[in-house]
């Protein structure tokens, strides 16, 4: 039986002093992520390219996990970009309980 409703769930994930976010959609059938979509929305040159790489590297870590096991705490030399993906996983899971 699955904790979490099939679906897609869309939420905002901040981290940073600026702050900086993440509009994150993640979609799941029986607690599995079978798709992610992330914004890099940074104005900031360098802070845009840890948000691009980041969201370039976001699928191989976590399609076809549970969303229960996903624990990203440093991507592609992006801590902060792992924060706010954390944050907005945390959202999603609150709306997708069943």
């Amino acid at each position: 039986m699955s904790d979490y409703q099939d679906g897609s769930y869309d939420a905002t994930g901040w981290y940073g002093s600026l702050p900086s976010h993440h509009d994150v959609t993640l979609t799941l059938r029986d607690d599995a992520v079978t798709e992610v979509q992330i914004t890099t929305p940074a104005d900031d040159p360098v802070s845009l390219e840890y948000q691009q790489r980041f969201a370039a590297a976001l699928p191989g870590e976590i399609i076809g996990r549970d969303i229960d096991t996903l624990q990203i705490d440093r991507l592609a030399g992006a801590s902060g970009c792992s924060e706010g993906f954390m944050d907005a996983l945390a959202k999603i899971k609150n709306a997708a309980q069943s």
